[in-house]
Formats: structure tokens, sequence, C-alpha cells
């Protein structure tokens, strides 16, 4: 193995475990503080792709303004210093049972997909490569359905968060 490939295994152990103490964390500070670790393991994915601008924008815009909003917004909104709530409810088995469900569905439609291991073409070092970027996110042929799905899946992260946020009378 490689250094780049034992550094990503790295950074992926450590992302994935920073994210699964965000969804386990009994409090919401620390929950937001492993949800910035989760957020830099991303920017270092984006390093190791060689998409520096990726990486930077992940860190300026997620790690330093929603992450910390996210933070002020706690401590202002909510009293941290009640006792917490467990983390689990009854239903956490059912749903584990269906993220092993849905995981191994992706799975398997993945590798049923044709294009699944196709190698995409090289960029070509004479264009600027965020104007590739740019026009790769927009092409039909290339990244506007999952910039469309990655848009969707962000406006009911939206709707969720006022759903949950709306005080019932």
């Amino acid at each position: 193995m490689t250094f780049i490939q034992l550094f990503f295994i790295f950074a992926a152990a450590a992302t994935l475990g920073a994210a699964l103490l965000v969804v386990t964390s009994r409090n919401l500070i620390h929950a937001a503080l492993w949800l910035i670790v989760s957020l830099f393991g991303v920017a270092v994915f984006y390093v190791i792709l060689n998409a520096g601008f990726l990486a930077m924008v992940q860190v300026v815009v997620y790690i330093g303004a929603i992450a910390i909003l996210m933070i002020f917004a706690i401590m202002l909104t909510r009293k941290v210093s009640q006792v917490p709530k467990p983390v689990f409810n009854s239903n956490w088995i059912w749903a584990l049972l269906i993220a092993v469900v849905m995981f191994g569905s992706m799975t398997w439609i993945l590798n049923m997909w044709p294009q699944f291991e196709a190698i995409p073409p090289a960029l070509d070092p004479s264009i600027d490569p965020l104007r590739q970027l740019g026009v790769a996110l927009v092409s039909p042929e290339a990244y506007v359905l999952p910039f469309e799905l990655a848009s969707l899946l962000l406006l009911a992260a939206l709707i969720g968060a006022i759903v949950v946020a709306w005080e019932s009378r």
C-alpha cells in the first residue's frame, strides 16, 4: 500500500467515526463539534482528489459558517445544562434494520449499473479546472442529476429542520 492509500483509510475511518459520534452523542454541543470533525474529513478527501477549490469551500462554507452557526444557535436557544434525553428510542432496532437493507439495496443497484465502473474522462489541462467543474455540474451528460438530487436532499433537510424546530401548542 502506498502512503496516500493509508492516509485515505485513516481519513475515512476518522470521518466515519466522527459521523457516528454526531448521531450518537447525548450532548448537542459535542454533536456539533463532531460534525465539524466529520466535515473536515470530507475536506481532506477533496484534497486527496486534487480538488483544492472544493476543499476550501468545504472548510469556509460548511465548517466556517454552517457548523459555527449551528453551535451558536444551540447555545443561544437551548438550555444545554438540562438532563440529556436518551440517544436511542424504542424503535432503534427498526431503524438499524432499515438502514442495513437500504445500504444493501443501494450497493446492489450501483453494482448492477453498467456505468458504475466507467472511468471518467481526463481533465483538459489547458482549460481552467474550475470552469470544467462548472460545465460538468450543469451538463446533462455529466453530473446534473446528482447535482439536482443534492439540492433536493438539502431542501428536505431544511424542511425537516423546520418541522423539528416548530413548537407545538
